[in-house]
């Protein structure tokens, strides 16, 4: 049988708080019971010592018998303390009127000085019985007893007191803590109310927060912020798949009017070799693009970083792999080494960071103009600076300049290819080994990309 939220919560309480009532109910029941019992035992003890100095050793009687004219010996009823001596025979040889014409049992088995129950007359009772010893010889007993009806009649009230008020008491609170636990989980009810309405949508509904700020504002915020993110992420989807779509209808269209302009009628080599190197520029410019919109899309940070390389040869194998881009552009390149020693940084990663910045740097570099590269220590990272000459990023763009598919004015203005992802790249790149990457440009001291590489990366 399944049970719903609030009466599983009721349920729990029910059973943790049956639990405590039970030992707070059997503490009660057993306090009292020893009270009573103790308060017996006192009694007894206190009236067997009285007695006992008031016997006849000798005769083993009482050599005062004033003292069993007093009310308790007299009385049965009213709290009545019955008296009876025993010789070393166990022969009676005196005891309280009270008895009349009934004994108090002799129980062998029961060890000397040791309160017991037992029964005078069907009437319960409680009795001690003590040896009476001269000069260590045995000379008989004396047994003490007083009504137990009385008081067991208390016990066992106070135990069916207990019996009845348990189950009352324990239901009683089950539903309470029902009623309680539906007007705590109402705002849990809520918040499943404005979930169940979110869909893709309709990413704009929010969890009302309590006014209280305990668990459940957290959970509500947490949930407002979960949805925040996710209402992010799909404009982010929205925004790339539109962007892609548009880049890449660029390049097509491009490739579809050389291709037309070649059937239109009959060209020389020279427009036909002229038109397919176009086309192959822009195949190229589509692979490139295609490229890096799927390392976006499969991106991965859990992939493995764990193979390490050299920085510097890092660096190196990417200026053999761009050495005609910069030779085209009679570009020199400044490098500076400011490393005691071999820096080991993730190698994928890192190829990719670099790859794309050195990239970017000849891109925008004009002819004849110079690179620097410098690797330097700091105090808990490896820096990596990356400075080309180039015009300058605005500042308003230096928040966006990361962003999928984003290029700045300049950029358009100059003409230059580009798909604007490259950064992008760098960006989710540099977040996978814990990489930070900064943004310093200005006309005077040119654009700077800085990665500051963890040093236990």
């Amino acid at each position: 049988m399944k049970l719903n939220f609030k009466t599983r919560i009721a349920l729990n309480y029910f059973v943790a708080t049956g639990v405590v009532v039970a030992l707070v109910f059997a503490v009660v029941y057993l306090s009292l019971k020893t009270t009573i019992y103790e308060s017996l035992d006192s009694d007894l003890n206190y009236e067997s010592e009285i007695h006992l100095e008031e016997l006849n050793l000798t005769q083993m009687v009482f050599s005062n018998r004033e003292e069993w004219e007093e009310r308790e010996h007299e009385e049965v009823e009213v709290n009545p303390v019955f008296v009876q001596i025993l010789n070393a025979k166990l022969e009676i040889t005196d005891k309280s009127p009270n008895l009349n014409e009934e004994r108090l049992q002799f129980f062998s088995q029961q060890e000397d000085n040791i309160h017991f129950n037992t029964t005078l007359n069907n009437r319960l009772i409680r009795q001690v019985q003590k040896p009476v010893k001269i000069d260590g010889v045995l000379k008989g007993y004396i047994i003490t007893a007083m009504s137990f009806e009385a008081s067991q009649k208390i016990i066992d009230q106070l135990l069916l007191i207990l019996l009845i008020s348990y189950p009352i008491i324990v239901f009683g609170l089950f539903f309470i803590s029902r009623f309680l636990a539906g007007r705590s989980i109402a705002p849990i009810q809520n918040i499943t109310a404005i979930t169940e309405k979110i869909n893709q949508n309709n990413l704009q509904e929010r969890v009302s927060l309590p006014e209280n700020k305990d668990e459940l504002y957290k959970l509500s915020a947490s949930i407002n912020s979960l949805l925040k993110r996710i209402e992010e992420a799909l404009d982010r989807e929205r925004q790339f798949t539109s962007d892609a779509s548009h880049e890449l209808r660029t390049p097509l269209a491009n490739l579809r009017g050389n291709l037309e302009v070649l059937i239109r009628k009959v060209r020389s080599p020279e427009e036909y070799e002229l038109k397919i190197n176009n086309a192959l520029k822009e195949i190229d410019r589509l692979s490139k693009m295609v490229e890096q919109l799927l390392f976006l899309a499969r991106f991965d940070k859990q992939k493995t970083t764990a193979e390490k390389a050299d920085l510097i040869i890092l660096l190196d194998e990417a200026l053999q792999r761009n050495k005609h881009q910069i030779s085209a552009r009679n570009l020199k390149i400044e490098f500076t080494n400011q490393l005691e020693k071999s820096a080991e940084v993730p190698k994928y990663y890192t190829s990719i960071i670099i790859e794309n910045l050195l990239s970017n740097a000849i891109k925008y570099s004009s002819k004849d103009e110079t690179i620097k590269i410098s690797v330097e220590e700091k105090t808990s990272a490896i820096q990596l600076k990356i400075t080309n000459y180039g015009e300058a990023i605005a500042l308003e763009d230096h928040a966006k300049i990361f962003k999928p598919f984003y290029r700045t004015q300049n950029t358009k203005n100059l003409k230059i290819n580009g798909t604007g992802l490259g950064l992008s790249i760098v960006k989710k790149a540099a977040e996978a080994i814990y990489a930070k990457i900064q943004l310093k440009s200005n006309l005077a001291h040119g654009t700077s990309f800085i990665v500051l590489f963890k040093k236990d990366a």
